[in-house]
């Protein structure tokens, strides 16, 4: 038995995941595998970290120091063979806020944003809010791998006058790592017809062995002069709650005018303990980060073998990275609303509904297998019952 085999209680802590079911509408035994945190304790070294500096006692405001910038440098060399300056870093509250102080950096009300379909929910509703255009260049599927219509991505571009492109590498919730080539061939497109790319890597850390993730700037030096890459500890460590991300952004005007957006917002300084979190978790999570990557690929092996084996109407699009699956519900032959209420009327699951990720995403349902196996096996089960019973 693991670490990460033990299951742990999280209602009653204001969990999202586990404690909206009433204010919600959903059933209360509605086993929740939806939102993207895990069910596993962050670090020990990230808790006792925060244990220490509450003991301290005084909890005013607080900067980041010498030691949390180069716990961010030093992580973001060694896992991902980037160096990056200390300067090039601007801490923020999260991705979801950076997306949106990038668009207000970057563009004007109605100049064109590119995202691709189907994507993290967020990418679409900072461009609507912002009362941006919104230019989808929808990914394709190819023998259940999900690709970049580059053509379509270009003229998308020049048709809608983008100026500014959110990317999400790795890809949530399709879980595809880019490869060299499509990063390239993405980020020369975007240099030629000078769009801004706000790369969201928020799940970098979280790659499957066979494949690599690569920091867009890190693919040619020349895509740090227009590109913002959005990473944080969150996903990785289990530490979204803590509210803690760094943007790095290597070009100096940029920078600048992503900090002035910042600034407009009224938002200031990080809170103290998701600094103290990020820092500890950078510098000793390491070998956590790699056990936990090694559970939850058997975990995804376990999913998959279970659904092909005794629910072959679905199709699960197999993982390069993320502990999110994205599966194919077509077979079952259900509308989305149809199939949102058996998941959770018949199968007493809730998961991500693939609509929810635009319009490609009908049909599709997103399950988080970052939780003990026991919880994933208790799902599949009920998933298998509500299915044969049809």
């Amino acid at each position: 038995m693991t670490e990460f085999d033990t299951v742990i209680n999280r209602r009653g802590t204001c969990c999202a995941k586990w404690d909206l079911h009433a204010e919600k509408g959903i059933p209360e035994d509605a086993l929740p595998l939806w939102v993207a945190d895990m069910d596993f304790p962050a670090p020990e070294a990230v808790t006792e970290a925060l244990i220490e500096r509450a003991k301290h006692g005084i909890f005013g405001y607080s900067v980041p120091s010498s030691e949390f910038h180069a716990s961010v440098v030093n992580w973001m060399l060694d896992r991902h063979n980037w160096q990056i300056e200390p300067e090039w870093i601007v801490s923020a509250p999260g991705v979801v806020p950076a997306l949106n102080f990038a668009i207000q950096a970057y563009t004007k009300e109605g100049d064109g944003v590119l995202i691709q379909n189907p994507v993290y929910p967020p990418f679409t509703n900072s461009v609507v809010n912002n009362n941006r255009k919104l230019v989808n260049n929808p990914l394709i599927i190819k023998d259940g791998r999900y690709y970049i219509d580059f053509d379509d991505f270009e003229a998308k571009i020049v048709a809608n006058k983008v100026k500014l492109f959110l990317f999400c590498s790795p890809h949530n919730p399709v879980g595809r790592v880019w490869s060299r080539k499509e990063l390239e061939t993405l980020g020369d497109i975007c240099l030629k017809h000078n769009v801004i790319v706000v790369s969201d890597e928020i799940h970098q850390d979280f790659v499957f062995p066979g494949s690599k993730h690569l920091p867009l700037p890190l693919v040619k030096k020349e895509f740090g002069k227009n590109t913002l890459v959005c990473t944080a500890p969150s996903k990785t460590f289990n530490v979204a709650g803590l509210q803690a991300s760094n943007i790095i952004i290597p070009d100096p005007d940029l920078r600048e005018q992503f900090s002035q957006a910042y600034a407009v917002a009224g938002l200031g300084l990080l809170n103290t303990f998701g600094m103290v979190a990020c820092e500890a978790a950078y510098t000793h999570g390491s070998q956590w980060l790699d056990n936990v990557i090694a559970y939850v690929e058997v975990n995804a092996d376990f999913a998959m073998e279970f659904i092909a084996e005794h629910l072959p109407q679905l199709k699960v699009i197999k993982p390069e990275g993320l502990y999110l699956l994205w599966i194919d519900c077509a077979g079952l032959g259900l509308a989305p609303e149809e199939l949102e209420n058996f998941l959770l009327e018949k199968a007493r699951l809730w998961l991500n509904q693939g609509y929810t990720f635009g319009e490609e995403g009908a049909g599709y349902v997103r399950l988080n297998i970052a939780c003990p196996r026991s919880v994933l096996k208790k799902a599949l089960v009920q998933l298998k019952h509500a299915v044969d019973s049809r």
